[in-house]
């Protein structure tokens, strides 16, 4: 469906000029997720921080020209564009996307809960598409932005949509409910998620009820929903009692299976699910009672549920063969969410060249040359190296095209397969060299097998690292901050063992101001990966100027002899005016220039023109304790009179900067110039976590490699220490002190999470391998994954059983793990 930038105007209704025929396909909100600037609309939302329209310059150079902006605008300086001005821009972007929604008279099924929104949702695409053209939220696209712009998507060619709706606070669904406008609606659950936001488990009810005020039919859970549901329209629910338009009378599990008994229009009906946990099987129920109710019988809903797959709710950065990357995102392949994908290739390649292995897009809707036409743009847009296509459809339009002798020839290099098998059988691992590699299929061409064939074959033990969560936690600091505050992020020691390069990019695209490591070749290492922030290196010596110089990074001179080696290098080489970092001890009594050496250094800095002081700053040394706030007070009044001396000798300004993770939180006032966030940008800020509802960023895990029944007395591990009371069960793990899991933890000290229990470890720690006692937790089996620290398992229990810090529990985690990188 076709818009003018007049027809938004009109929406809106915008009166007093003429905004002209500018098509308008595209609605971006993100500045890194432009692909298609000529058919784009910017919709300028500022944060707390920074104002959106600090964008407008790029964009503008980039070819965008139309802007929906709530600030007022110098025109004069985009003679080309149009400005559409409103007074709340979320809420204008919701007023297209409603009125948008309004030309459509197609079903769209409406889903919200606590829980299992994003899953109810992709399992309803997986029963439903092969009858439906589909149109869906991307991911978990469920807030007051994201669902706007889900619906949006919609165009003739779809027959359904389904759409979730997420909110924390009363107010907020009743704008989306204009939006989705369902038809059907689907209740998962009512928990504990963004209680804070509501008075009462009632109240909450009451406001996510709110999506269904004009829907004719919910589908409910009522056992999981803790309160009376009086709902108006048809209510089709599932539940344990009989009162329930299906009744479960029983689950049995039966191997990877769970068989349900259940009462339906007044028949005793069976039917298997492909999981047993309970909240798959919940999720399940739900789909079966949206297929039952849209005509489809019990039969029909056998076949298609035993073919439901597990969603991957995240897009996952793997390290894979001869230095690659692989970023598997083939649970689903369509359009919307290829271009979500491709455009978080781009972020994370940077400057490394990035391919796309791609299959056949089933069902669009669209005629394959439309289809491919559109897909070809994506990739050219995106900047894609090679392609690698594999199925009938792509590969028979690629072969046309590239046969026409009129068309250009493709931007990129083309391999066309007709099968994964046939990529299997004919693809040679050596072509993959130092790349990004995109997985993007449809689950029939199962891309699993080509991931496997690609990634690392190392042992079962991984480092999840949570970017979503990493932003959010940065996002958590930044609130704190006075708007003119610079942040500086701390990704020395490995990005405190999260990995370097795949943390700096992130932080990039969040537009942190600095970044700081502790030697140069960390540096280099980001340089490498395409980061260009400016670079502090905190620990330089003789050997690394060349290395600083050569890769623009800037050095932290603590001494009058780094001092004057450095300015000796300098003068040699010809350089002048390079940026360097003044360190002050004011009382960590580590590295840097006394208070009484400060009219010396400022003198010497008189007359030199080998430097330029880019900062001043020091290091507080118990910010976190409330009963050293005397000192810390001591140690900045030290640092602002040293740092007036020094500014008025060299006569310019420079950053001051003193706060760290815990000072930005507990002495607001001593920011400064600019803040260095360390550990708390990992989820860790001694015991402010829960109050600033920071979020987990690493989880290590390993899995089950061998369980086993031993009788009383036995003994487990080496020395004989472990020794068993009982009949015990006995996991061994994948993990062991080479991998970093500490000694310390041995004979009953560590803990790790089982199948949703704690388990003991017994026995001395082994280089490779720790045992754990799993008598109490049911069915433990070979493969079982287990978490060794993250959401169950806090990192700093494992630093107080162990004496030590969560600094040093994550950064010890060796460098034989491997790193998973994933976004929600």
């Amino acid at each position: 469906m076709n818009y003018s930038l007049q027809d938004i105007a009109d929406c809106l209704q915008l009166s007093g000029k003429a905004y002209g025929t500018q098509p308008v396909r595209y609605l971006v909100t993100d500045s890194r997720k432009l692909i298609f600037p000529e058919h784009t609309l910017f919709v300028a939302i500022s944060g707390t921080r920074r104002s959106a329209t600090t964008y407008i310059p790029e964009l503008y150079h980039r070819g965008v020209r139309a802007y929906l902006v709530a600030e007022s605008i110098d025109t004069t300086l985009y003679p080309e564009a149009q400005f559409l001005q409103v007074p709340d821009t979320v809420k204008a972007l919701q007023q297209i996307a409603a009125y948008h929604r309004s030309r459509f008279n197609i079903p769209v099924i409406g889903i919200t809960g606590s829980n299992g929104k994003t899953i109810v949702k992709e399992w309803l695409y997986q029963l439903l598409q092969q009858d439906h053209v589909i149109v869906r939220s991307p991911r978990s696209y469920n807030s007051q932005i994201g669902v706007p712009l889900s619906v949006w998507q919609m165009n003739e060619q779809h027959t359904l949509g389904i759409f979730e709706a997420g909110i924390s606070a009363p107010g907020e669904m009743e704008r989306l409910e204009a939006i989705i406008q369902p038809t059907l609606g689907v209740l998962t659950n009512i928990g504990d998620a963004h209680n804070e936001g509501f008075s009462s488990h009632a109240a909450k009810l009451a406001e996510k009820s709110r999506l269904f005020l004009h829907t004719p039919v919910l589908v409910a859970a009522t056992d999981h929903i803790g309160t009376p549901l009086h709902y108006p329209g048809q209510l089709v629910s599932w539940g344990a009692t009989a009162e329930n338009t299906l009744q479960v009378i029983q689950q049995d599990i039966r191997g990877a299976a769970t068989d349900i008994t259940a009462n339906y229009q007044q028949q005793e009906i069976h039917f298997s699910i492909p999981f047993t946990d309970n909240v798959s099987v919940q999720n399940a129920l739900t789909c079966c009672m949206v297929l039952l109710h849209m005509g489809y019988t019990i039969a029909e809903i056998q076949v298609r549920i035993q073919r439901l797959e597990p969603v991957e709710m995240r897009m996952q950065l793997r390290k894979a063969i001869n230095n690659c990357l692989v970023l598997n995102d083939s649970y689903s392949n369509d359009k919307v969410s290829l271009a979500l994908a491709l455009s978080f290739l781009k972020q994370q390649a940077g400057t490394n060249p990035a391919t796309v292995v791609l299959s056949d897009i089933v069902q669009s809707g669209q005629t394959e040359t439309e289809l491919y036409q559109d897909v070809l743009e994506l990739l050219v847009k995106n900047d894609i190296r090679r392609l690698y296509a594999i199925g009938p459809a792509i590969t028979g339009y690629l072969q046309h095209r590239m046969q026409d002798a009129n068309r250009a020839a493709l931007p990129f290099e083309t391999m066309l397969y007709p099968s994964t098998e046939a990529f299997l059988e004919q693809g040679n691992q050596s072509q993959f060299q130092q790349e990004y590699i995109l997985l993007k299929g449809a689950r029939q061409f199962e891309f699993e097998r080509i991931a496997h064939w690609l990634e690392q074959q190392v042992h079962q033990t991984v480092l999840e690292i949570n970017l979503t969560a990493m932003v959010h936690n940065l996002k958590t600091y930044q609130s704190m901050l006075a708007p003119t505050t610079k942040l500086m992020a701390m990704v020395k020691a490995y990005s405190y063992g999260s990995g370097s390069g795949e943390v700096a990019r992130r932080l990039q695209q969040q537009q942190v101001d600095y970044l700081a490591v502790a030697y140069a070749d960390e540096g280099v290492v980001l340089r490498k990966a395409g980061i260009s922030l400016p670079i502090m290196v905190m620990s330089p010596d003789e050997h690394s100027f060349d290395t600083m110089v050569n890769y623009t990074l800037e050095p932290e001179i603590f001494s009058f002899e780094l001092y004057q080696a450095f300015e000796r290098y300098l003068q040699k080489e010809g350089v002048q005016q390079y940026p360097v970092h003044l360190k002050l001890n004011t009382g960590m009594n580590r590295l840097g220039f006394e208070p009484e050496e400060i009219n010396a250094l400022a003198k010497v800095l008189q007359n030199q023109q080998a430097f330029v002081v880019k900062s001043l700053f020091s290091h507080l040394v118990a910010s976190e304790d409330p009963a050293q706030d005397a000192f810390t007070q001591q140690q900045v009044a030290q640092f602002t009179t040293a740092a007036n001396l020094l500014e008025q000798a060299l006569g310019y300004p420079f950053i001051r900067h003193i706060a760290n993770t815990a000072a930005i939180r507990r002495n607001p006032q001593y920011q400064f110039d600019m803040v260095r966030l360390g550990i708390g940008l990992y989820g860790v800020d001694s015991h402010a976590e829960a109050q600033l509802k920071l979020q987990v960023v690493d989880t290590l895990k390993t899995t089950v490699a061998q369980v086993r029944q031993i009788k009383s007395g036995t003994t487990v591990g080496y020395g004989r220490k472990g020794v068993v009371t009982r009949n015990s069960t006995i996991a061994t793990v994948r993990i062991g002190y080479a991998d970093g899991y500490n000694r310390q933890l041995g004979n009953g000290i560590g803990q790790m999470y089982v199948n949703g229990h704690r388990a003991p470890v017994i026995g001395n720690i082994c280089m490779d391998m720790t045992m754990l006692d799993v008598t109490d937790v049911p069915e433990v089996k070979a493969g079982d994954i287990v978490e060794v620290f993250g959401s169950n398992i806090p990192v700093q229990e494992l630093a107080e059983a162990t004496g030590t810090i969560a600094y040093e529990i994550m950064t010890s985690v060796s460098q034989r793990v491997k790193r998973v990188y994933y976004e929600e």
